[in-house]
């Protein structure tokens, strides 16, 4: 018990140590651009994910269609 209690104290410790997108390091400014970081991160995300579903689904297609010329044969 003693050592949970330790380990939930250190994460706790690396958790405020952590910078957080989502609170705006500038306070004065208003709407969106207070969050200018989440925003840019949350598009390179999704860029990133389009475009690794792009080269899975990719891939799959020249796999089914070899597997498709192999067993027809």
């Amino acid at each position: 018990m003693k050592s949970l209690t330790r380990y939930f104290g250190e994460v706790r410790t690396e958790l405020q140590k952590a910078s957080w997108p989502w609170i705006p390091k500038n306070k004065g400014e208003k709407g969106f651009k207070r969050f200018k970081e989440l925003t840019d991160s949350t598009v390179v995300v999704f860029i990133a994910m389009m475009l690794l579903g792009a080269f899975v689904s990719l891939w799959d297609l020249i796999l089914f269609n070899i597997i498709k010329l192999l067993t027809n044969l």
